[in-house]
This record gives C-alpha cells, sequence and structure tokens, in this order.
C-alpha cells in the first residue's frame, strides 16, 4: 500500500496503523513522488491525500486510473466538501475520508477495497500464480484482474457449467481452460482441445463425431470422434467463432440432449462431458452477423471469463518474464539470468500485442542468441526497444484498437521483409492467424 501526503505526522500515524494489522506500506510526501513509485512496484492500495503543494491530489489521481486501473485509490483530506468528493467519485476513487479519521474509518474502508484477498492463500500457490497440475504448470498473475479470473475459475470449476473464455490471441485462454478442468471433479479425466480454425470444415463433422466404415469415401474404418474421447472428462473449443452454422446446429443439439450419432450411425451414444469454449472475436458482433447461432452462445456462456490482454495488466509483466527465465534456463540447463531495472521498465512498458505468448518467445528466443548474465537494454530485440519512427504512433491522434493492430502488423512485417512466419512468431500468433488479419486489413 502507498501513503501519500505531505504531512509526516500524518503519514506516519497510518503507516503505524497498518504494520499493527499486518499490512506492509510505503510512504511518500508528494505527488511526483507516488508517481514515479507506482512505476517501481505493483501497488494494490493507494491512500492520497487532495491538498498537496506540487501536484494535488486530483491531477494524481487521474494519471493513477490511467495507467494504472487495477490499483484502488482512496481519497484523503482536511478539507472537506460535497463537490470535491463527488468529483474523487467520478474520477474513480474508492471511498474518500475526512482527516483527522477515526482507526474504525481507516479499517471499514480497507474493507471496501479487499485487501483480504492479497493474503489469500490460494492465490499464492508457486511463483504468484493458480497451479494448473504442477508448480511449473501455472497461470501467472497477481493483478486484481487475474486474481478475480482465479476466483472465478475456483467457484466455477466444482459445477458441470459451460464456461466461455474470452480474449486477444496469446492472453492464456487454452491455460484458464485446463485450470478449470484442473480443478474440478473430472480432472482424473481427458481433457480433449479441439482448435476449431485448424480443422477442414469438410472433415470437421466427422472428427468431432466419428464415423463407421464406409460411411463416406475414404473412410476405411471405424473412427472414434473427439466427443467420444472427452466422454466423462472436458471438452475444449478453441476459437469457436470458426465453427459452421451447420455444426453449430448439431453442437446445440449435442448440449441440449447430451447425446450424439456417428457420421454414417444410426446408434446414439450417450455423452457426459463438461463443455468450455474460447474465441479471440466478440461472438455478439457474430451473432449479429448471422455468423454465430444466438442460442447456441447463451447455452456456451453460462460463465463468461475474460482474460484482459497484458497491457493492460502490466503489473504481471515482470512476474511473468522472471517465471520464464526460471523455466527456460531450467530447460535450456543454463544459470538463470538477471534483468535490468532499465530492461525491465522497457519491456514493462512494451504493449505486447501477441500477450503472453509473445513475451514468452521473445524471453525464449533472448535465453538463446544472447551471451550475457544479464539481460540489458542492449539484449532486447529492436521491435521492443525502437521507439522513433513508425513507434512514435502514440503522439499522433488517437485511433481504434483495430487501426492500431493493423499499424503494427504492418510495422512487423515491415521489418521482418515480408516474411510471415517470422512476424507471426513476433506478434505471438498462428500463420493462418496473420494470414487473415492481413486479408482483414488489406496490408501489403
Amino acid at each position: 500500500m502507498l501513503v501519500v501526503d505531505d504531512e509526516a505526522v500524518v503519514r506516519n500515524g497510518i503507516c503505524r496503523a497498518l504494520s499493527e494489522k499486518g499490512i506492509g506500506s510505503k510512504a511518500v510526501a508528494s505527488g511526483q513522488e507516488a508517481l514515479d513509485y507506482l512505476k517501481t512496484r505493483a501497488i494494490e492500495l493507494v491512500l492520497l491525500d487532495i491538498r498537496m503543494p506540487d501536484m494535488d491530489g486530483m491531477a494524481v489521481l487521474k494519471q493513477i486510473r490511467a495507467t494504472y486501473p487495477d490499483t484502488d485509490v482512496i481519497m484523503i483530506t482536511g478539507y472537506p466538501a460535497i463537490d470535491s468528493a463527488v468529483r474523487c467519485t467520478k474520477l474513480g476513487a474508492l471511498d474518500y475520508l475526512v482527516k483527522p479519521f477515526r482507526l474504525d474509518d481507516l479499517e471499514a474502508a480497507l474493507q471496501k477495497a479487499n485487501l483480504s484477498r492479497v493474503s489469500s492463500q490460494k492465490y499464492a500457490i508457486a511463483n504468484h500464480g493458480l497451479k494448473i497440475d504442477s508448480e511449473e504448470h501455472l497461470i501467472i498473475g497477481q493483478s486484481r484482474p487475474m486474481k478475480r479470473i482465479f476466483d472465478k475459475i475456483l467457484k466455477v470449476a466444482p459445477t458441470d457449467s459451460t464456461v466461455l473464455i474470452t480474449g486477444e490471441s496469446g492472453t492464456g485462454k487454452e491455460l484458464v481452460a485446463q485450470a478449470i478442468h484442473a480443478n474440478s471433479l473430472r480432472k482424473g479425466q481427458e481433457f480433449v482441445a479441439v482448435d476449431c480454425s485448424s480443422l477442414v470444415e469438410t472433415l470437421l463433422e466427422s472428427e468431432l463425431f466419428g464415423h463407421v466404415k464406409g460411411s463416406f469415401t475414404g473412410a476405411h474404418q471405424t473412427k472414434h470422434g473427439f466427443f467420444e474421447l472427452a466422454n466423462h472428462g472436458t471438452f475444449f473449443f478453441d476459437e469457436i467463432a470458426n465453427l459452421s452454422l451447420n455444426i453449430q446446429a448439431k453442437l446445440l443439439r449435442v448440449i441440449q440432449e447430451r447425446e450424439f450419432m456417428k457420421v454414417g450411425d444410426q446408434r446414439k451414444i450417450n455423452l457426459d462431458i463438461r463443455i468450455i469454449s474460447a474465441s479471440n472475436s466478440e461472438l455478439t458482433e457474430s451473432i449479429r452477423k448471422e455468423t454465430f447461432r444466438e442460442d447456441l452462445y447463451y447455452r456456451l456462456s453460462v460463465v463468461p471469463i475474460h482474460i484482459p490482454p497484458l497491457r493492460e495488466r502490466k503489473q504481471d509483466i515482470p512476474l511473468l518474464i522472471r517465471h520464464y527465465i526460471d523455466k527456460l534456463s531450467r530447460k535450456m540447463k543454463k544459470s538463470r539470468l538477471e534483468v535490468s531495472s532499465e530492461a525491465m521498465d522497457i519491456l514493462t512498458e512494451y504493449a505486447w500485442p501477441g500477450n503472453v505468448r509473445e513475451l514468452e518467445h521473445t524471453m525464449e528466443r533472448i535465453l538463446i542468441l544472447e551471451d550475457t548474465d544479464m539481460i540489458r537494454a542492449a539484449n532486447l530485440p529492436t521491435f521492443i526497444t525502437q521507439r522513433q519512427g513508425e513507434l512514435q504512433m502514440f503522439s499522433e491522434e488517437p485511433f481504434s484498437l483495430e487501426e492500431l493492430e493493423k499499424k503494427y502488423i504492418a510495422f512487423v512485417l515491415k521489418r521482418t521483409k515480408g516474411k510471415k512466419t517470422e512476424a507471426a512468431d513476433i506478434l505471438g500468433i498462428n500463420r493462418k492467424t496473420l494470414a487473415a488479419k492481413i486479408k482483414k486489413y488489406d496490408i501489403l
């Protein structure tokens, strides 16, 4: 927790009270000191004075809400006024305390901030993440959005409710699905994952349901489909938006009736599976375009889980970097590398359009190519360290996320001289997804 007040007696008093509650805190005397400190540490809560000489609390609050959306802010003031309280609330402050306040008032504000979650052991599993099935197989994160996701996972896992996971490519949707399965009553059964974008449409029905010998040309023997293989376990549909309307109708029937038939067979097979789906596109938009069934959407999204992109949970980036350095160092049998503060700042500020997948690939590339005992700014790829030319786009007029994605894909393709496989690796997406985006944005 960060305490920001220009009066030393107030800072010291609050810090003592917090210490007695077992809550660690840091005290600073100005708004600028607070903003500088937030660049170096992940802070759950800021207690922020409104009236300060160099920069008032309102200005600091605006910057915190814009840059650190996961950090809660409680405003404190010795000059209470209704209009300032209303303004603080509108700017995103969680609460408003009037000095001198009682310890009971501070405790009530802390309960509102729900800081008890910070010490909850279910989030303190190895390396600041949620364990899937081993100490190395984790979902890394300590930011507030990730803690909320962990909470949802642990609540929905023991049930058989369908779950729809949304998020950009590379955010870890399949890991969340695996975590749900690993914490469910089905954890001893199969977890079957199918990438709907990688299957040929003409063979998809046969892949899902299986077929009997002679049911179509080339069906030389009876085949078990994915549903049959996943029976009593968990079935994960990745990129479900790519299913045709024909397959969607059959999937809806499977969910409703809990039975299916192999292609070319008349015998029904009872099905006992938990279905989890994922999509990196907005399915409601697909419904509007009539490429996705609305009734199926409601069947699949009983419990929705959205994974935010890495740029919206920057405080998790240092944790992820250290996790992948440790993991990859053991795999490559190399000594563990350190990361300089300058390099960590650059990596934390980078937008990571390919999200966690891109970050892992970047760490692997550095460990393979760089002969060093410490990762410094000079060891980072140029597409991260570049700050001139095309990457000065944020100095221009604001534009949509789609336009940002288009600009960045074009920039990476230019850097790789049109090599799509290399560009896809940098972006943290597969080549097929890149090709679809190039076509969508009419790049090249």
